[in-house]
């Protein structure tokens, strides 16, 4: 690992609260690690050096010890050849006189200054003063020596002795001259003192599980030692052991024993202790002056840190301030990097405060009109409500909405829509100069009214606006039809917090549209309970389509030519569990304001061609599709599903529908149309007559049937301008080659005039009225011609 990595590592570990401590701590760190590393290269050359000069002085003590030994050797050797070559000595060892033998050894121990002189005849009788089991392995050991060897280091029980033998020959060789030097404490220290160091010499035996040891408790078995003393050669190289007494450095020399195996060795050890005492000034040296640099290094990076960190520290606080909102600038000293990190800082503080100043504004503020948004609106409100419910006054919320703002859009254009919103925002802005305006979303406005005694304010407010936005005006070269709806609620009548209130305003908006636009109305409580009427229909409507509640009726549609059933028309019943038969004028503009128009057309859809498929082939279904569901995307996919689920000849589905179809765009419509009709699907205009362009929807697009509306046939038996309108109505169908069917006939006078004027089909109650789908087959069956 490098020292930045530790470096980096370390900081890791540590987490401080302020930079100049993180920047002194590292720099003191870094500064410690290289001074760690200095230290460490410097303790291994040290010991190194130290292993390289106590290596030498072991080789040498070694090298000394060998020469001292073979010139003594060589001295025993010629002494116990003098003996041996004594004429009266072999004579007494060839005759086996015990005594003079004994004489002689005697006095030859003490002449060669030996401890233990044997003489060992070939019988193996051993003759001379010594330890039995030294006598016993003294006895074997002429025969176990090679010819070219004299000497050998043996191992006793009671230690390891060094011997010597002369042979004694007489002209053969008739015995031997053997003297044993112990190898013991004396021995060793003797060979301690031709050291120039004070190095420590110990004899090895093998103990009785064969590891090398003292005996004592100096060398203790040691594996590392075992291995060294199994190394080829009779000497190893220098190496570091552990000793009871610590490291040392050692050498070991392995002594030929009988039948040239070492039962003993020569270790020669150095404490690294004492080895290293020369050097320890020098590591002292080191120490202090790695600790005094590292005092100095801490107070220098620390003052370092600290000029670093103080700006820095500066920014901090100020960065604090800025997150908590406050305007925060911090002083420019100098041109370095931190100083221009300041004056980038107070830069950005003035461009911090300048952007939240404006996405406030955004926040609160519509951003197309400039006035207060829903947001704003709404915690103003609160505050004039709480103030208001204090004081004991009253707060006014007026809803504004724009008549006919959407065929603006659509006709004109959105930026002709947007400059209209704008142009609302002023005019209700100078005439509400005592309240708040705000723009909801979209083409809603709303207003606030509070602190005043005047009761009758916000009538005169309402009136004004609807007085100025009726007033056609001139947008971007346009002349534009205006008009508005108002909805007004008073605290704390209407609503005592500002949600209650400002839903009740939507709702006197809302009454103010179903009663025709273009006017103002204040909030009743009975809106609320129609609201909440509404509310609970449109709950029951989907509970009606997830369980089932809807059924088919079907009203025949009569063939006056054939004088027989033609089709019937698929009308939808709502069985509600707790309120009965439900009318379809009720539940159905509830179902198209909540889009569930299209589920439910959906479930019609399926269901008639479902039931029609059982009736015979002449007998087509009619279905109405409502705007809402025509207009939705994947119409045409319906209307293939039901087909081919049903099974139902795609000729004998008849689609009903009205022109409002074609407001939201007559291309996409007649498109539509087209690609009904290529599946062979027949296409009505349902209501004919009722609107103002039904003329030119005939001309885009060739409809099958053209189905007149009951205003018309009501009257068509005593009213000439109705009569001449069903003619020519129905000379228009015949001359585009296209069928016609009159709705609401009711009795026979009407009738007599449809058959006339050469209608082609008739529906109402004079035929029947609408019957379940299990009454169809016995209708069909029935004779029509009688009722006819």
């Amino acid at each position: 690992m490098s020292v930045f990595a530790a470096a980096r590592r370390m900081g890791g570990l540590f987490r401080f609260r302020h930079l100049s401590t993180r920047l002194s701590v590292l720099y003191t760190a870094l500064f410690a690690v290289s001074l760690i590393v200095v230290a460490l290269v410097g303790q291994v050359m040290i010991l190194a050096h130290a292993r390289e000069s106590v290596r030498a002085e072991l080789t040498t003590s070694g090298t000394v010890y060998d020469r001292i030994w073979t010139l003594r050797a060589k001295s025993l050797a010629n002494s116990g050849d003098v003996v041996a070559r004594d004429f009266g000595f072999r004579t007494a060892v060839a005759s086996g006189d015990r005594s003079t033998i004994a004489s002689a050894v005697a006095n030859l121990r003490e002449r060669a200054d030996v401890p233990n002189a044997f003489v060992v005849d070939q019988a193996g009788d051993v003759i001379g003063d010594g330890p039995a089991d030294l006598r016993g392995v003294v006895a074997g050991l002429p025969a176990s020596l090679s010819t070219d060897r004299s000497d050998a280091v043996i191992s006793t029980k009671g230690g390891a002795y060094r011997v010597v033998a002369s042979p004694i020959l007489a002209p053969v060789q008739i015995g031997s001259v053997i003297f044993a030097v112990p190898l013991d404490a004396g021995e060793m220290t003797a060979l301690e003192h031709l050291s120039a160091i004070p190095l420590k010499a110990t004899i090895l035996r093998r103990d009785a599980q064969g590891h090398w040891t003292s005996g004592d408790s100096r060398v203790p078995p040691n594996l590392t030692l075992d291995a060294m003393i199994a190394q080829a050669g009779g000497e190893t190289s220098p190496t570091t052991i552990d000793l009871p007494s610590g490291p040392a450095f050692a050498l070991v020399k392995r002594l030929a024993g009988r039948n040239d195996k070492p039962e003993a060795v020569l270790l020669l050890s150095y404490p690294q202790a004492e080895a290293l005492a020369s050097y320890r000034s020098l590591q002292i040296g080191i120490a202090l002056a790695g600790l005094l640099g590292l005092i100095l290094m801490l107070i220098g990076s620390g003052r370092l840190a600290s000029s670093i960190a103080r700006p820095i520290a500066a920014l901090d606080a100020a960065a604090k301030a800025l997150e908590e909102g406050s305007r925060a600038e911090v002083l420019v000293e100098g041109c370095d990097e931190i100083g221009r990190l300041a004056q980038s800082f107070n830069l950005m503080s003035a461009g911090i405060a300048e952007r939240e100043h404006h996405i406030t504004h955004l926040a609160f503020h519509d951003s197309l009109t400039g006035l207060p948004n829903r947001t704003y609106f709404r915690q103003q409100l609160e505050a004039d409500m709480t103030r208001a419910n204090k004081m004991g006054e009253k707060v006014t919320v007026l809803c504004l909405d724009l008549d006919g703002f959407k065929s603006v859009n659509d006709t004109l254009g959105h930026p002709v829509g947007d400059e209209l919103l704008r142009r609302v925002g002023e005019i209700l802005s100078k005439l509400a100069v005592d309240g708040l305006v705000s723009r909801l979303g979209g083409d809603e406005f709303a207003v606030i009214l509070a602190g005043r005694d005047d009761p009758d304010r916000p009538r005169v407010l309402a009136q004004l606006v609807l007085d100025h936005l009726r007033q056609p005006m001139r947008v971007d070269g346009h002349q534009v039809a205006t008009g508005v709806s108002i909805g007004i609620a008073i605290s704390p009548g209407d609503g005592e917090d500002p949600d209650t209130l400002l839903k009740n305003a939507d709702l006197a908006l809302y009454r103010a549209k179903q009663d025709g636009r273009g006017v103002f109305r204040f909030f009743e409580p009975a809106l609320d309970a129609a609201a909440r009427k509404r509310r609970q229909l449109e709950l029951d409507l989907r509970e009606a389509l997830q369980t089932g509640q809807f059924r088919l009726n079907f009203q025949p549609i009569f063939d006056l030519k054939s004088d027989r059933i033609s089709g019937f028309e698929a009308l939808l019943r709502w069985q509600h569990p707790e309120r009965g038969n439900m009318p379809p004028a009720e539940f159905i503009p509830v179902a198209e304001e909540t889009g569930m128009i299209i589920a439910i057309g959906e479930w019609v859809m399926h269901e008639a061609c479902r039931q029609a498929v059982k009736w015979p082939d002449h007998v087509r279904v009619a279905v109405n599709v409502s705007p809402l569901q025509f207009r939705a995307s994947g119409f045409a996919n319906v209307i293939f599903q039901a087909l081919s689920r049903s099974g139902l000849v795609h000729s004998r589905l008849e689609i009903e529908i009205t022109e409002s179809v074609f407001l939201e765009g007559e291309s996409a419509v007649v498109s539509l149309l087209h690609q009904l009709r290529a599946m062979g699907v027949r296409i009505a205009l349902d209501d004919f007559g009722t609107g103002y362009s039904s003329l030119s929807y005939l001309r885009s697009f060739p409809f099958d049937k053209i189905k007149i509306d009951k205003s018309f046939v009501d009257r068509v038996a005593n009213d000439t301008s109705s009569a001449a309108i069903v003619r020519a109505i129905v000379d228009l169908a015949t001359a585009l080659h296209m069928e016609t069917t009159a709705e609401g006939v009711e009795d026979d006078d009407q009738l007599a005039r449809l058959r006339g004027q050469g209608c082609s089909s008739i529906q109402g109650y004079l035929f029947s009225r609408p019957i379940e789908g299990d009454m169809v087959a016995a209708m069909i069956a029935s004779p029509m011609s009688a009722a006819a």
